[in-house]
């Protein structure tokens, strides 16, 4: 595979010059860009340097510590887009996330790879990143929306229906496209590692479907607990 040096990764940053100059004349800031932007690059570099001992030291102890955090981070950056900001909204959050997650994680890994052992953390810990990653952004837009529904005084059946239907807009499109507008990730990247390309097809089947699926049985979760809490 390619290695990409250090200096040829900073032409990728270039036109981000270009996005950062009209965010801050149309959306008027000046730094979310660059802070996202180095925020993004220490902690992808940090999270290498993490992977490599994960990966080395196969502790399952430390790998349930991790997928924890990353389950209670992505929950509060959904939380985040929610006007509820209470700690039960947080726990019913992070209880849709974590049971679809998890839930698909170990569907994954026990029978559709069918490892021999659980935790093989190069499979658990990139798989549990991409799911709950998919689940946060999608129950963010559910929340989202659902908020602005019930704002405009819709009732709870019309808010959630259109918040569901709406946050799975862009993985219905994904899976309509995949092939014949893109190549996903993860096919991508396999690809150029040199896996065989049908063999990369199968395992993008199995993400395509994990993301619409996670994404879907994530927001219903949450919907549940929200229209019991409100009841």
């Amino acid at each position: 595979m390619q290695t990409i040096t250090l200096v040829n990764l900073l032409y990728s940053l270039i036109p981000l010059l270009i996005v950062g100059y009209f965010y801050n004349k149309w959306a008027n800031n000046s730094t979310e860009i660059l802070y996202s932007t180095i925020r993004m690059i220490v902690q992808l570099l940090l999270v290498g340097y993490i992977l490599i001992y994960l990966f080395h030291e196969k502790n399952i102890y430390l790998g349930i510590f991790i997928l924890i955090f990353m389950m209670l981070v992505s929950s509060w950056i959904s939380l985040r887009n929610s006007q509820d900001k209470s700690l039960v909204q947080f726990y019913k959050i992070a209880l849709a996330i974590s049971v679809s997650s998890f839930l698909h994680l170990i569907l994954i890994i026990n029978f559709i790879l069918d490892l021999d052992t659980f935790y093989e953390p190069k499979y658990v810990i990139p798989i549990a990143g991409m799911i709950l990653a998919n689940s946060m952004n999608v129950l963010s837009i559910a929340i989202e929306r659902f908020d602005k529904e019930i704002s405009r005084n819709e009732s709870f059946e019309i808010a959630r229906n259109t918040a569901f239907k709406s946050a799975l807009i862009p993985q219905i499109n994904s899976l309509l496209a995949v092939g014949l507008v893109s190549l996903p990730g993860m096919m991508t990247g396999q690809i150029l590692s040199g896996v065989d390309p049908l063999i990369a097809v199968r395992y993008q089947i199995m993400v395509m479907a994990t993301i619409l699926s996670s994404a879907g049985i994530n927001m219903v979760i949450y919907f549940i607990l929200k229209e019991k809490s409100i009841k």
